[in-house]
């Protein structure tokens, strides 16, 4: 370890820091440089059953669904706390993720620390837990003053992935917990330093009742999946593929869980015709940020015909000179992948680029001068077809693919053919334009003319086999939360 840091290898169960039964552990890698950074507890599924049954006892048996002026103070504490932690949870994110650490002080850690937390605890002032409608006649004749409730869902099982897995984590707490569920939090096997620090945190720094947050870190996926198989769990907050949100949905089935799932991508960048290509094409570089380990990352690049030739000299141009290695390094925007297997199944799909046709224009391999971690270089595709694998599916790495179209119908024509819907972007010198493209196109979240649509007050989700539901917002609110309808005599 370069870098030091104090982790916390404990779990947080029904209040209390603890080990795995039998004192079980597994090792956190750095995928940077393949070398073990410590240890954190490796839970059993008697593990998970005691947080969940932790979780449940604290939704059913106190207060914590209904005192919303407690919750609020509770979410202040966390944040509080947490940003006296910040520098503490930046060390351990670069270490942990492999993150570059320029993207700390956005999407990894001090955007979603600096707003995902207070934006719910506002938000719970200032939202409709109770509407009236106005009085009206039933069948019987009779007149009924009517309002709708809206109430925290229950117990919630939230799991997520190694790649933004702060931001994930956080997001997902602040809003069920503001809401008035509890939590049972499983983080990756990989990355599960920044969840168990925030374990930390809330035990010894908040007044957040037992049970009501529970952490469990292990190497066993499956034993996350007693989150979805439980009785005691009523909704499930997922991020990550869509091959395991479909498994989700098929074992949450049985109990009719409600399921939130926030699923992969094959974004398309759209660039019109008449945008300022010396501008347009550094969009492109979205897909070196984190080495390309984004679910809404626009991983095509739509060029017009005409222009086609001109855009490709410019992406590799700049994707060449884009800096990458160590992610201490503060200049560097792409670090590593987060595992040997990532590293492996990337190369894999640039394999398979090359045998389907499409033509290699720059990397494709692993760095010569980088002899450890799991690296790949920037690779650019181009005279690409959409039915090709390497256009098609996620490959969540480095890799874009540069495709031509025709006119604007034929452009929106690809950038709909995929089954995934999650995010995109649109570049036009005429707002006007961009905004009528991006009405066309299928997803939940679309960047026009370099806006970013990120906050925690935008619903973020996606179409199709990107998810079901939204986060952040009032959307995010909703997706915690029944609604009850009530109704009785007018007085």
């Amino acid at each position: 370890m370069t870098t030091k840091v104090n982790p916390e290898p404990r779990m947080l169960i029904d209040g209390e820091l603890v080990e795995a039964g039998g004192g079980r552990t597994f090792a956190n890698v750095n995928p940077a440089t393949e070398e073990e950074l410590g240890q954190v507890a490796d839970a059993s599924r008697e593990d998970m059953r005691r947080a969940i049954a932790a979780a449940r006892r604290a939704f059913d048996d106190t207060d914590w669904p209904t005192d919303r002026s407690f919750r609020r103070r509770c979410l202040e504490q966390l944040h509080e706390a947490l940003v006296a932690e910040r520098e503490e949870m930046r060390e351990q994110l670069v270490l942990e993720v492999g993150c570059p650490r320029m993207l700390t002080f956005g999407p990894q850690l001090d955007a979603p620390l600096d707003g995902a937390i207070t934006y719910p605890a506002q938000l719970i002032d200032d939202f409709s837990w109770e509407t009236d409608l106005p009085d009206a006649p039933d069948f019987r004749g009779n007149i009924n003053s009517r309002r709708i409730l809206k109430e925290p869902v229950g117990v919630v099982g939230a799991i997520v992935p190694w790649n933004y897995p702060f931001e994930v984590s956080i997001t997902k707490l602040a809003q069920a917990l503001a809401t008035g569920n509890t939590v049972v939090l499983k983080p990756a096997p990989d990355t599960p330093w920044n969840a168990t620090l925030v374990g930390r945190i809330v035990a010894e720094h908040t007044d957040i009742p037992p049970g009501v947050v529970n952490v469990v870190t292990s190497s066993d996926h499956r034993v996350g999946e007693e989150l979805t198989l439980s009785p005691e769990v009523d909704l499930i907050s997922f991020t990550g593929s869509t091959a395991v949100g479909k498994r989700i949905m098929e074992k949450g089935a049985a109990t009719l869980k409600r399921l939130f799932l926030e699923l992969g991508g094959k974004s398309a960048t759209i660039v019109l015709d008449d945008a300022d290509f010396s501008t347009a094409m550094m969009s492109g570089l979205a897909v070196c940020s984190h080495a390309g380990q984004g679910c809404a990352i626009p991983t095509r690049m739509l060029l017009p015909r005409s222009r086609y030739d001109e855009g490709v000299e410019l992406l590799s141009a700049m994707m060449g000179g884009v800096p990458y290695g160590d992610p201490q390094r503060p200049d560097v925007m792409m670090g590593p992948l987060i595992s040997e297997k990532q590293r492996s199944r990337v190369l894999g799909y640039i394999a398979r680029g090359i045998e389907d046709g499409a033509t290699l224009a720059l990397g494709g391999g692993r760095p010569d001068d980088q002899p450890r971690g799991w690296f790949v270089e920037p690779t650019l595709f181009t005279e690409v077809d959409n039915s090709m694998a390497i256009a098609r599916e996620e490959i969540f790495g480095p890799v874009l693919v540069v495709i031509p179209y025709e006119d604007d119908d034929d452009a929106v024509r690809i950038a709909n053919d995929s089954e995934y819907g999650l995010g995109g972007a649109v570049i036009s010198s005429s707002l006007d334009r961009a905004l009528a493209v991006a009405g066309r196109v299928r997803t939940g979240v679309l960047s026009v003319n370099g806006g970013m649509v990120y906050g925690a007050d935008l619903p973020f989700g996606g179409y199709k086999s990107s998810g079901i539901g939204r986060q952040n917002g009032t959307a995010g609110f909703d997706q915690y939360l029944e609604v009850k309808s009530l109704a009785w005599p007018a007085g």
